[in-house]
């Protein structure tokens, strides 16, 4: 695999480990690097929508919503967390670009223009950003899941 800095591999790993006991997320996660690595055939579009489906799977056991679409569960997450607006807006727009970028989320209509890169980048991104609600939750003496 490609992913050869200490701090990138480290996020991944750590969100692997703080994810153990959530299923899902675990899964999500797992897959989504599994997708990526996978040297004779690597399914980058599957593997970005694996990272944001990961970030979606804790936010939604955060709120406790198992209906809630990444977006809502960011909202639904102020009266537990405290997250800054702009970094919020920064998943929404994340979770949007998943929605419309090349058919991630949704149906393919037309040949895909993803790359490593990409796959990469949401592969980094969201075990950082899983790592970092989890830490929120945990200070906040909030049990996730609850």
């Amino acid at each position: 695999m490609r992913i050869t800095s200490e701090e990138e591999i480290s996020e991944i790993e750590e969100a692997l480990k703080k994810s153990g006991p959530l299923s899902n997320v675990h899964e999500h996660l797992k897959r989504a690097l599994e997708l990526l690595a996978d040297r004779k055939s690597p399914d980058y579009r599957n593997s970005i929508k694996e990272s944001i489906s990961a970030v979606e799977a804790l936010c939604k056991l955060i709120t406790g919503d198992k209906s809630a679409t990444l977006g809502k569960a960011l909202e639904k997450m102020e009266g537990k967390i405290k997250l800054h607006p702009a970094l919020k807006k920064a998943f929404i727009s994340l979770y949007g670009y998943t929605s419309d970028a090349d058919g991630i989320r949704h149906a393919l209509l037309e040949e895909s223009n993803l790359d490593f890169e990409d796959a990469k980048f949401m592969l980094i991104v969201c075990p950082a950003f899983i790592n970092y609600l989890v830490e929120k939750v945990s200070k906040s003496g909030i049990k996730i899941g609850s």
